[in-house]
């Protein structure tokens, strides 16, 4: 396969959206919904929205909508309400820059991570079921997690430094922030060269 051939294939698809909202899927010439787009994320399809008018980007808040429209279906909901409103208030905060990076790198942790617990689980056909694994996968999740949220929260139960409730922290700046992410970020790798 030539290199101009490899390009194409990894091109994501165009997706145009028009004014009446229809989506139009480019690649296959047909009008998709926003159930055939959240099932091309699920098959790792890669694909970009263009608004079919002005030209613009618009897959961030075409994404948007399928999450949404996946929350109000019930059953499974995965964005609890203290996450909901824990993203709403970093809009506009001086921290907000931070956290889209942070939550790209803990998806990718996550990510890795259960693709580990599905070979656990095929694993788990041969009669042996590894109980040990995945609880310290979950122990080790937990502990990243309470970690993080003690960083970008000063009004975690214990403070940012685990001061007891009532005694005011000090509010990290910047730079500290910074330096717990990468140390976070280092703490991930070294577990993830563990497994």
């Amino acid at each position: 396969m030539s290199e101009a051939q490899n390009a194409a294939s990894q091109a994501p698809i165009t997706i145009k959206k028009y004014a009446n909202r229809r989506l139009y899927n480019t690649a296959t010439s047909s009008y998709v919904t926003l159930d055939h787009l959240a099932q091309m994320v699920k098959d790792g399809t890669d694909f970009v929205v263009y608004d079919a008018k002005t030209g613009e980007d618009i897959t961030r808040s075409v994404l948007t909508q399928i999450i949404v429209e996946e929350e109000g279906k019930g059953g499974q909901n995965l964005l609890p309400i203290s996450f909901l409103r824990q993203i709403i208030g970093f809009y506009g905060d001086s921290l907000g820059g931070l956290v889209p990076r942070y939550l790209e790198y803990s998806m990718q942790s996550f990510s890795r991570n259960e693709q580990q617990m599905r070979q656990y689980m095929q694993n788990a056909l041969d009669g042996l079921f590894p109980f040990n694994p995945f609880e310290e996968m979950g122990k080790q999740n937990m502990a990243f997690f309470e970690s993080a949220m003690k960083m970008f929260s000063p009004f975690y139960p214990h403070g940012p430094e685990g001061a007891p409730p009532g005694e005011a922290a000090p509010a990290p700046n910047l730079e500290d922030l910074q330096a717990r992410i990468n140390q976070l970020q280092s703490q991930l790798a070294d577990l993830s060269k563990k497994k």
